[in-house]
């Protein structure tokens, strides 16, 4: 294979130029030659990180290679025996598909970009200053704070409801307990459980409007401590509201803090800074530190009163179940007591009624002895034997010593009939007067019994959750037990106990 040399230079005294023409030449393009060289290496110098060092004896990709190094991700040894790779430690983006970390790079001139930076750096700083006071949160709080006092509120007046409701239902109670016979109506426990259950409710019913209405000042406090926080937070917000969001922004509300790879997990959030002090020209004026002092109490204060509503709507709801139970027990406890009364009088009825029938089947018997005692009512019914003047008696009387008892016999048997069957008349009017009474008092008792089997059934069905407060109001202000219901309130008449 042939070899090319290089052409020789021809020699001094073969040329033909000058000398000084041809140092001339020489001179321009080695002063040319070092101008691009240097121009070059300033021009690349200022696009590459200030600690890149190139040395001019080694290649330019072994520079490059021994340069990145570093940035490449490391193999760590597990306990269990298997590797795993992490990026080195240090700032810088982390590039997860080429597994490598280079850190943070300045550049020395303008980038295209650097006017959108600058912006993007401005916009950064108004929400700085707008962020400084930590308003936004605190509204976003306070905002939390209403809507659950808000909900609170509404499960507490639903059992402010039920309380007014079970009040109700003790005045229909009582009411409706009012309408048994007078025998019935001695006092007694059921009739106290009545009443303790009314004062217990009463207590109950104030313990609740306490509550509200400490709720109703906590959530006027709450409203105008948001309403100041809106302000403040407006106020600062000014300059924002016609402005783009800053990138970084919209990376920080997508969890992020890098545009690289977004597919991976998001990087864990760095703790937020503490609160400045107050100052008059700052971020934090003193007004927006009184706003967020009075915020933080108002939160504290809320949670304590929210935790304390919850707490008493269970207690109430317990109790006021507890007291219920305890009323319709002793109801069902009387109404046990009125039937076992009712079966042993109405046994003593019916050993009454065979004595009343035996004691009016004797007075007959006696009645008409006493007709065979007395005689014949009329001269032709006499017969010989009932003549006190017959020959026989006459005989027999002729001396005074041998007068016959046969007419005082009759006379005193006649009267001692006569005053039995006025004793046998008299026993059986008070049999009969004593059955009467004790009729009377079985429909009295069997009336007891109803009622309060009404009563009990009217509470259980009105203090299903279904009845409302206005339902169980109009049963109390219209119903009347003793006038049956109009057809236009059919639905009270359901609800009325039968």
């Amino acid at each position: 294979m042939p070899v090319l040399l290089p052409a020789a230079e021809p020699s001094e005294d073969t040329r033909v130029g000058a000398p000084e023409w041809r140092e001339e030449a020489l001179a321009k393009s080695r002063k040319a030659h070092l101008l691009t060289d240097r121009c070059g290496q300033e021009a690349v110098a200022m696009w590459q990180p200030k600690d890149s060092v190139w040395d001019p004896h080694v290649a330019h990709h072994l520079c490059r290679a021994a340069y990145i190094e570093p940035w490449r991700f490391r193999v760590e040894m597990l306990k269990g025996g298997g590797t795993v790779e992490k990026p080195p430690p240090g700032e810088g983006v982390t590039l997860w598909k080429s597994k490598m970390k280079p850190p943070a790079w300045h550049a020395r001139l303008p980038l295209p970009l650097h006017r959108d930076a600058r912006a993007m750096q401005t916009a950064e700083a108004v929400l700085t200053h707008a962020r400084g006071a930590r308003l936004g949160r605190a509204q976003h709080q306070i905002n939390v704070q209403l809507q659950l006092l808000l909900r609170q509120r509404e499960a507490t007046d639903l059992r402010l409801s039920e309380v007014r409701k079970g009040l109700l239902i003790n005045k229909q109670s009582v009411k409706l307990r009012g309408y048994r016979p007078k025998s019935e109506k001695i006092p007694d426990k059921a009739d106290s459980m009545l009443t303790w259950e009314k004062e217990e409710l009463r207590v109950l019913k104030r313990k609740m409007e306490t509550d509200m209405e400490k709720s109703e000042t906590l959530l006027k406090a709450l409203a105008s401590c948001r309403d100041a926080l809106g302000f403040y937070c407006k106020e600062r917000l000014q300059a924002v509201e016609l402005m783009n969001q800053p990138l970084d922004k919209v990376l920080e509300q997508a969890g992020r803090y890098s545009w690289v790879d977004l597919t991976r997990a998001p990087t864990p959030r760095p703790q937020g800074l503490k609160t400045p002090p107050p100052d008059h020209v700052g971020t934090f004026t003193p007004e927006c530190a009184r706003a967020l002092y009075e915020a933080k109490r108002l939160l504290m204060e809320s949670k304590e009163t929210l935790a304390e509503m919850a707490k008493n709507e269970t207690d109430i709801q317990k109790q006021q179940l507890q007291i219920s139970d305890r009323v319709c027990a002793s109801l069902a406890q009387k109404m046990r007591e009125t039937l076992e009364l009712k079966e042993r009088i109405n046994m003593t009825l019916g050993l009454m009624r065979g004595t009343i029938h035996r004691c009016t089947k004797f007075n007959q018997e006696m009645d008409v002895t006493r007709g065979l005692l007395k005689g014949p009512l009329s001269k032709s019914h006499l017969a010989t034997r009932e003549k006190l003047n017959r020959p026989l008696v006459l005989m027999h009387q002729k001396h005074v010593g041998t007068q016959l008892p046969e007419a005082a016999r009759l006379v005193q048997g006649t009267d001692k009939l006569q005053r039995h069957i006025t004793h046998a008349e008299k026993n059986l009017k008070e049999l009969l007067a004593t059955r009467d009474d004790l009729t009377w008092s079985l429909n009295c008792k069997k009336i007891g019994h109803d009622v309060d089997y009404n009563v009990v059934r009217l509470r259980l069905r009105q203090r299903h959750p279904h009845v409302y407060f206005e339902q169980a109001q109009r049963l109390v202000n219209n119903w009347d037990p003793r006038t049956p219901p109009p057809r236009s309130e059919s639905n009270e008449s359901n609800a009325a106990p039968k």
